[in-house]
């Protein structure tokens, strides 16, 4: 009879070069999130405050006084930024995971320059098309709104949503898609009853993409979005900076609600996303 004899864990040394590499990243750290303390300091100041005291000092009286300025100016323009992520997001998901399922599992002729050239585009500069783009949307009648917008992301998202997506597919047995075309499945079924239920991890990494991607996205938006009613927040952002020069508070209470939804969603999300970056790479 053997008898399992439990060994003590043996206590984690610190040597000098593992304190050195820890306090160099405490250091980096700190110094990377200054920015951020100046900003969150100075909202929560008066104007009065603002102007008699240092950047780096904290509010001696702290107030949301300036949030609720930065609001009033800017939620027409946060509601019209989610009017264009959500479908944009969505549609360019799509399009990505038909096109990532089409290019790695059913090859076909020329199946890889068409990879290429999607690829290619995610190297397009945004300022080398602005004005084809401009008498494309002009043409169609699409320019000047959020509908506007919303293809232009779609199509600006489709290179790298079909890249994360095609590497994900790859890593799918063919031997299960075999299975299913021997049951009757068509194409757009095994899509949609195979692939689809097991891609989560990749939809969760390319909507996070998108989502922070199109969110912060200030060149189409300034440019495309010529009606005042339709304008994102970024460009909402930039006129508040224009518009108050004194009011710092403002402005940076205004930074902080234009950031504030992709910092939730990486706060929430973002271990989901490291997950499916490593699903696609070690999975089969």
């Amino acid at each position: 009879m053997s008898v399992l004899v439990a060994t003590p864990r043996t206590a984690t040394r610190w040597r000098p070069s593992t304190a050195v590499a820890y306090a160099l990243l405490i250091a980096l750290a700190v110094f990377y999130l200054l920015p951020m303390f100046a900003i969150v300091v100075t909202s929560l100041k008066s104007f009065n405050e603002v102007s008699r005291s240092t950047l780096w000092e904290l509010p001696k009286a702290p107030t949301f006084e300036a949030f609720g300025s930065a609001f009033d100016v800017m939620a027409p323009s946060f509601f019209n930024s989610v009017l264009l992520v959500v479908p944009a997001t969505i549609l360019s998901a799509l399009l990505g995971s038909l096109n990532g399922y089409v290019l790695s599992k059913w090859k076909f002729r020329s199946a890889n320059a068409i990879f290429a050239l999607l690829l290619f585009g995610m190297f397009i500069p945004y300022q080398s098309i602005l004005i084809p783009l401009f008498q494309f949307l002009s043409a169609i009648g699409l320019y000047g709104g959020i509908p506007g917008l919303i293809l232009v992301h779609v199509v600006y998202g489709i290179p790298i949503c079909t890249l994360i997506f095609r590497n994900y597919f790859a890593t799918v047995p063919r031997e299960l898609l075999e299975a299913a075309r021997m049951d009757g499945a068509s194409v757009l079924g095994i899509f949609r009853h195979i692939m689809l239920p097991i891609s989560v991890p990749g939809f969760v990494v390319v909507m996070i993409w998108q989502f922070t991607s199109i969110w912060n996205e200030f060149l189409f938006a300034v440019t495309i979005a010529q009606d005042p009613t339709q304008r994102p927040i970024t460009v909402a952002l930039q006129n508040l900076a224009g518009s108050l020069l004194s009011q710092y508070q403002v402005q940076m209470a205004g930074a902080l609600l234009a950031a504030a939804p992709t910092l939730l969603v990486y706060i929430l999300l973002g271990r989901y996303f490291v997950r499916g970056l490593l699903a696609g790479s070690l999975k089969g």
